[in-house]
């Protein structure tokens, strides 16, 4: 994506519902409208930056932008893995994102756990302040 950062906004809407369940690593899940009006120039792959939910706080996050290799996606999705741990669900919620820089490409992990894991951690450090 050459125009970072990048800020996008949508209604949190129900994923796949692999995230919570099979991975306990919750996504915030952006509809297809936001994934549609994405710019042309944007690789799919992992982004890092910082959400909120609604008027909430701001916190790190790491964002997938795309078909999702591992469970072999037909439709381009763009999940939000905010680091914060939140009391409940909030779907219907607007969902609000800073992208601020791109930390690698899709790929496929014999763990997805093992993936989603790693790209927390190099989140962290590239928004260490």
């Amino acid at each position: 994506m050459r125009h970072l950062p990048y800020f996008c906004r949508g209604q949190v809407v129900r994923g796949f519902g692999r995230g919570s369940k099979q991975l306990g690593i919750p996504t915030a899940n952006f509809p297809e409208q936001v994934v549609d009006n994405l710019p042309a120039d944007v690789s799919t792959g992992i982004y890092y930056g910082w959400a909120s939910v609604g008027s909430g706080d701001v916190h790190k996050m790491v964002v997938s932008i795309g078909w999702n290799p591992y469970y072999k996606n037909t439709k381009k999705s763009m999940e939000t893995h905010i680091m914060h741990t939140f009391e409940e669900d909030f779907y219907g919620e607007i969902l609000n994102v800073a992208i601020v820089g791109y930390l690698r490409p899709e790929k496929n992990f014999d763990s997805l756990v093992q993936g989603t894991r790693e790209n927390a951690v190099v989140n962290k450090d590239a928004l260490r302040a």
